[in-house]
This record gives structure tokens, C-alpha cells and sequence, in this order.
């Protein structure tokens, strides 16, 4: 599996961001090609040991690196990835990770 965590920053406008975030964003980013399952936070999120703390995270998963990329590459993913400034204006952290289940 491989994800790619988006982390929000503290918007200008709240109620703004939702609503854009809801419906416009969120159905762009789910034409991505290879996407399993796009999950977003729910309520306060916060930085252990900070002062920092996050508006909202998003969790899109994919199977494998390989597909992760050639979404991100596709006209749906650079769609998607250049759509974030329209709304964003708490700023936006991206992680790309690669992951496997193990106990």
C-alpha cells in the first residue's frame, strides 16, 4: 500500500474551506485513477508535543507506489494537486508514503 497524507493548516475562512473542500475538491480528487480510499479527519487534530495544530488531514491510499504515482502524474491527479491553492489558505503539507502492515 502506499498513501499520500495532506495535512491543512488553519484556514482564513472555516466555513469556506468545508464548503469548497466538500464540493468541489473532494469529487475532483476522487477521479483519481488507482484510488482504494480517500478518508479525511474528523474533528480537532493536533500535533503531540506542539503548539501546532492541523485543520483537517486527508488520506488517499493506493495499492501499490507505482499506482500512487501514475495518479499523481494523470490529468486527475495534477487537476486535483492544482486545485489546493483555490482553497488552502492555511497552507498544506504533503507526505507520500509507502506502507505494509506489520505487527
Amino acid at each position: 500500500m502506499a498513501d499520500v497524507l495532506v495535512l491543512y493548516g488553519q484556514p482564513d475562512d472555516p466555513a469556506a474551506f468545508d464548503d469548497y473542500y466538500a464540493n468541489i475538491h473532494t469529487p475532483l480528487a476522487r477521479q483519481m485513477p488507482h484510488l482504494k480510499e480517500l478518508r479525511v479527519s474528523k474533528g480537532e487534530v493536533t500535533v503531540v508535543g506542539s503548539e501546532r495544530s492541523l485543520y483537517l488531514v486527508a488520506r488517499l491510499s493506493f495499492a501499490s507506489m507505482a499506482d500512487l504515482r501514475a495518479s499523481m502524474a494523470s490529468p486527475e491527479g495534477k487537476a486535483t494537486a492544482n486545485d489546493v491553492p483555490n482553497f488552502a489558505t492555511g497552507g498544506v503539507e504533503l507526505l507520500i508514503v509507502d506502507t505494509a502492515d506489520k505487527l
